[in-house]
């Protein structure tokens, strides 16, 4: 038992001790008023402590107010209870149902509570309409002292209710990318790859990428040296898609070829892409670019690097017959019609 644990025992101990003294105190007055009522002990406890007879006789008189009180506190815990329960039912249990039903369940809950308060006061005979009345001017001052606040609660109501991302998917907000981890009625709260949790208000969001509703693109970029036809190339990973979506199960669609895409000073780069969920997405093209490594190294390819030459470097001479030329071709245009919508996801 850590030391944090032993105190709270001790601080709840400690209470029950004062209770138990209270009541005990509160029962001997009332026993030795009602069994010694000539004693000069009760006539100091009835004068200065508690006249348990004008206490009884009070209670007696405001016994209707009192049934009125028990009444109105039962109707309204009753309506709340319904509505708890009627929210619980309909409500499915995932994380935008859950964050809307504790958003519902607060409001009824302080509610309930504020209703009960104002019923008991207007069976005592309290004017509850003045009451309202100050309570009204009170909230607009205080209001009018925390329109931030007010702001990030009704951000965070709108973010709830139009249901612009959920708990455990990836977004980036405001230039942050993170799982959400939390969505209260004022800030959320972003969990990023290092550990990092960022807090943002909820007034304070701007722009929001949600990442998770749609499946994401991998995207890697491949090498290989101007010595090698691109058609050897392309005839390498037509062969060998099939095993790569097999080696690398995130992957939900593709892989798919979408050309070349640029020139460098020594090697050529095509762009493969493929379709996962965000989460899996860095680790996916990782596994792409090794698969393709490894498809380079068992075809007697390598890509061109920079080097000093000391001396001639075995020549290796790569033909392409038509057969291949054909297939490469068929190929590509395949592979361009499968990937055609991709384009704009890779922002």
């Amino acid at each position: 038992m850590d030391k944090k644990e032993r105190r709270k025992k001790t601080f709840l101990l400690v209470e029950v001790i004062l209770l138990t003294v209270f009541l005990l105190a509160v029962i001997g007055c009332f026993i030795v008023q009602l069994a010694f009522p000539d004693l000069d002990f009760a006539n100091w406890i009835r004068e200065n402590v508690w006249d348990v007879k004008k206490s009884y006789n009070g209670l007696k008189a405001h016994v209707p107010t009192l049934i009125r009180s028990l009444i109105y506190i039962f109707i309204v815990y009753a309506v709340c209870r319904l509505l708890r329960v009627f929210f619980s039912a309909k409500m499915k249990k995932s994380y935008r149902a859950k964050t809307v039903f504790s958003l519902l369940d607060g409001f009824v809950k302080y509610a309930c509570a504020i209703a009960i308060i104002i019923l008991i006061l207007k069976a005592c005979g309290v004017n509850t309409a003045a009451l309202v009345a100050s309570i009204g001017v009170l909230t607009l001052i205080v209001g009018l002292g925390a329109q931030p606040l007010i702001s990030d609660i009704i951000a965070g109501i709108f973010i709830i209710f139009e249901n612009e991302y959920q708990v455990g998917e990836i977004v980036t907000i405001n230039d942050f990318r993170g799982s959400v981890v939390e969505i209260g009625i004022r800030s959320t709260k972003l969990l990023d790859a290092a550990g990092n949790i960022k807090i943002i208000n909820n007034s304070a969001i701007g722009d929001v990428i949600n990442l998770s509703r749609e499946l994401s693109l991998a995207i890697v970029d491949c090498d290989f040296p101007y010595d090698v036809p691109v058609e050897i190339v392309e005839n390498i990973l037509k062969n060998n898609f099939e095993d790569i979506a097999k080696n690398i199960p995130a992957i939900k669609e593709g892989p798919y070829y979408k050309g070349v895409c640029m020139f460098k000073d020594s090697n050529v780069t095509i762009k493969i892409v493929a379709k996962c969920l965000e989460e899996d997405r860095f680790q996916v093209e990782r596994d792409l670019n090794r698969e393709y490594r490894r498809l380079l190294v068992e075809n007697g390819i390598d890509i061109a690097y920079p080097q000093v030459v000391i001396n001639y470097p075995t020549e290796k001479t790569f033909k392409v017959s038509k057969k291949d030329k054909v297939s490469a071709e068929e190929f590509t245009q395949e592979q361009t019609q499968l990937s055609k919508n991709m384009e704009e996801q890779q922002t």
